[in-house]
């Protein structure tokens, strides 16, 4: 999962919003730095990456990309789920709309931002000056996302090639994705176990 599943089943969840979006950011143990609120997020975040890449709707919907490409499929994945929630918001939103699930999660995290690692702080700004969440939706905004994954990370240069496997394979992925996101948002509301 990525941002906007974070946030959503952070709040699905009744969890830190900073929690769930700062753990990509945190190594170790977060209660050794954190208190136990934001800490308790970091960890629900780690479960639910844990999960997802444990379905096995995941791993089916990495065989869907081409064999030099699979390595990346994770990846490329976390971000096409994000993109159908964002396109399907209606169904799983706890709010109106994606823009204003945007604006509410920035109210809530952005007071607080300073005090977390520098790069997490310019993610989040970015995600929300850029509103990546509504963006998801379009799937040319994924490949933008996926190029500039590449170009940041040259030993993941194929991401920017998923695109192809994405749209080749779009009403698959989509199944999938309605198949796991369900499960994911039960196991979420049940505190993963």
């Amino acid at each position: 999962m990525n941002i906007l599943a974070h946030l959503h089943l952070a709040t699905l969840a009744n969890s830190s919003l900073i929690g769930n979006t700062v753990a990509d950011f945190i190594k170790g143990d977060p209660y050794l730095v954190y208190g136990c609120n934001i800490a308790d997020g970091i960890m629900l975040h780690r479960k639910i990456d844990s999960l997802t890449d444990n379905l096995f709707e995941v791993k089916q919907a990495k065989l869907l990309f081409r064999k030099s490409h699979q390595r990346v499929a994770p990846i490329t994945l976390d971000i096409v789920w994000d993109h159908f929630l964002s396109k399907h918001w209606a169904k799983y939103g706890l709010l109106k709309s994606v823009a204003e699930f945007n604006q509410t999660t920035k109210a809530l995290i952005q007071p607080y931002i300073t005090v977390y690692p520098v790069d997490y702080q310019h993610f989040m700004n970015a995600m929300w000056q850029e509103e990546w969440l509504v963006n998801y939706a379009f799937i040319d905004f994924v490949g933008d996302v996926l190029r500039g994954m590449a170009k940041r990370r040259p030993k993941l240069s194929l991401l920017k090639e998923t695109i192809v496997d994405i749209k080749q394979n779009y009403v698959q992925l989509e199944s999938l994705f309605f198949l796991l996101y369900p499960k994911i948002c039960l196991a979420v509301k049940d505190r993963i176990g």
